[in-house]
C-alpha cells in the first residue's frame, strides 16, 4: 500500500481534496483525528492534548496497515502536530518525533493557500497561512520524498493530484 499525504495550512482544501482522491482510486482515507478529538473537548485544548491527538492519528492510520488497497490517503500526518506544537508551544514530544522518524509514506501533496479562509471554531491563524506553508513545505522537502504543491481551484487541483498519484506510482513500480 502506498501512502500520501495531504497536508498544508488550515483552510486550504485538504480534507475535500483527501476525500477526492480516496473516492476516485476506490481507496481509504485516514481522517484528520484531531477534528474529533477536539470537538469533544469541554475546554481548549492543550500541549498535553496534542501527543493523544498523535496517539489518535497513528491509530487511525495503522488501522488500514494491512488492508489490500494499492493506496492509502492520509488527511494530515504527525508533521502537522509537529508544526503545530513548535508553532504554538516552542516544544514537541519525543513520541511524536520518533514516530516522524519511523513512519513510512511514498509522498505529500502541499495545499496552497489561494482558498479563501472559512472560519471554522478549530481555526487559529488565517494570518499565518504563508508562514505555516513555508514551515509545511521546508518540513516536507526534508524528508526527501515526492511531493507536489496542489494549488487552483476545483478540478484543477484535483487533476494536478491525480497527476502526481500517478506519476508516483509508476516511479515506485519500476525495478
Amino acid at each position: 500500500m502506498k501512502k500520501f499525504v495531504i497536508i498544508g495550512p488550515e483552510s486550504t482544501g485538504k480534507t475535500s481534496l483527501t476525500k477526492q482522491l480516496a473516492e476516485h482510486y476506490q481507496c481509504p482515507m485516514v481522517e484528520e483525528f484531531a477534528r474529533s478529538y477536539i470537538d469533544q473537548l469541554d475546554r481548549s485544548y492543550e500541549k498535553d492534548d496534542l501527543l493523544q491527538i498523535a496517539r489518535g492519528q497513528v491509530k487511525l492510520e495503522d488501522y488500514y496497515q494491512d488492508w489490500d488497497d494499492p493506496y492509502l490517503f492520509c488527511d494530515t500526518d504527525l508533521r502537522v502536530i509537529k508544526v503545530w506544537s513548535l508553532f504554538k508551544y516552542q516544544d514537541v514530544h519525543p513520541w511524536i518525533l520518533h514516530q516522524i522518524a519511523t513512519r513510512r509514506y511514498h509522498g505529500y501533496l502541499l495545499t496552497a493557500m489561494d482558498l479563501p479562509w472559512e472560519p471554522d471554531p478549530q481555526r487559529e491563524h488565517p494570518q499565518h497561512r504563508q508562514q505555516l506553508f513555508d514551515i509545511y513545505q521546508t518540513e516536507i522537502a526534508s524528508t526527501g520524498l515526492p511531493f507536489t504543491v496542489i494549488s487552483g481551484t476545483g478540478q484543477e487541483r484535483f487533476d494536478q493530484a491525480v497527476d502526481f498519484i500517478d506519476k508516483s506510482a509508476i516511479l515506485h513500480s519500476k525495478p
